[in-house]
């Protein structure tokens, strides 16, 4: 027997379903012409009758009964995979995978990816904390929908890419509650051979906050360099020095970290970027994150015509 038509074979589980041409016709939007001249093919195809006239109605022969079991069994499986197939669409669109540089404080990642959760439709996120490098190769792939990170992307990753500032903040020095208060006199002279506990210097902020100690002839005693976050505020909640944060998480750190603000460094400020594929985001959750950035740009850092640092940074 030639090759199965399935198309043939669902003109003759309609008309099967309806009993007569009449009815199929008019329920898949076809010439009864149409559909008597597939059914005969069909017929012809299989080489056995599968229907007989009772008036104006079709009743199913023995063979057409045999077809018409085969039939249920394999729409019905079709009408599942396609049901399967838009529930995993739904899915993907309500999943978002992040992509987080490992330098950025657990507490902003926080408060950057908040609002892909106050969207009317929940969403399921995965986070993945990498190296810069690694995760610009992973949003080259699609392995991860957005990368959250302390500097912007450049023409070296390799792929066409958008920065999107979405935060930025000042920096401030946090002690521990006994030492804080005596810190605060004359701050930030008083930082001068203060202990501190600091990241390390492959992040952006400690290259930055390096030289506004040079700035500000400043020489800090620094007793550990610390690349965790995390781990940086349980050496600073322990009395082991002061450290740094950015000033918009302050009251989660003092609450979290039993850390007390010493002063507000307005000289430094860190940004932040949802590093992207493309300019416009049609994922909601995306969008919503997206939403908080700074100026409303999204640069192109393979269109850049000036100096690419100029450009990335602009406010």
């Amino acid at each position: 027997m030639p090759r199965l038509n399935y198309q043939h074979l669902y003109y003759f589980w309609i008309v099967a379903k309806q009993g007569s041409i009449t009815r199929a016709s008019e329920k898949i939007g076809l010439s009864q012409p149409t559909i008597s001249s597939q059914l005969s093919a069909f017929e012809n195809a299989i080489g056995s009758q599968l229907f007989d006239k009772d008036g104006r109605r079709l009743t199913l022969t023995e063979a057409g009964r045999q077809v018409f079991g085969y039939a249920e069994q394999i729409f019905r499986l079709g009408e599942e995979l396609s049901a399967s197939i838009q529930d995993r669409r739904a899915a993907d669109r309500r999943r978002l995978n992040v992509g987080v540089v490992n330098s950025i404080p657990k507490l902003v990642i926080y408060q950057l990816l908040k609002p892909a959760f106050r969207l009317d439709t929940p969403i399921r996120m995965n986070c993945y904390e990498d190296k810069r490098d690694r995760l610009l190769a992973e949003l080259a792939l699609h392995g991860v929908d957005l990368v959250l990170s302390d500097a912007p992307a450049s023409t070296a990753s390799g792929s066409r890419v958008y920065n999107h500032i979405i935060r930025q903040s000042t920096i401030s020095v946090f002690a521990a509650k006994g030492d804080a208060a005596r810190y605060r006199e004359n701050f930030p002279r008083c930082l001068h051979n203060a202990p501190f506990v600091l990241p390390t210097t492959n992040i952006e902020i400690r290259r930055s906050l390096d030289e506004w100690f040079e700035d500000q002839r400043i020489r800090p005693d620094i007793v550990a360099e610390i690349e965790d976050s995390a781990l940086l505020k349980t050496f600073a909640e322990d009395g082991m020095g002061l450290t740094i944060a950015p000033t918009i998480v302050k009251e989660a750190i003092e609450r979290q970290y039993q850390l007390e603000i010493v002063g507000e460094l307005p000289e430094i400020v860190e940004q932040f970027y949802a590093i992207t594929t493309q300019r416009k985001m049609k994922t909601p959750a995306i969008a919503a994150v997206l939403a908080m950035q700074a100026d409303g740009t999204a640069h192109d850092v393979t269109d850049a015509k000036t100096d690419l640092d100029d450009l990335l940074c602009k406010k």
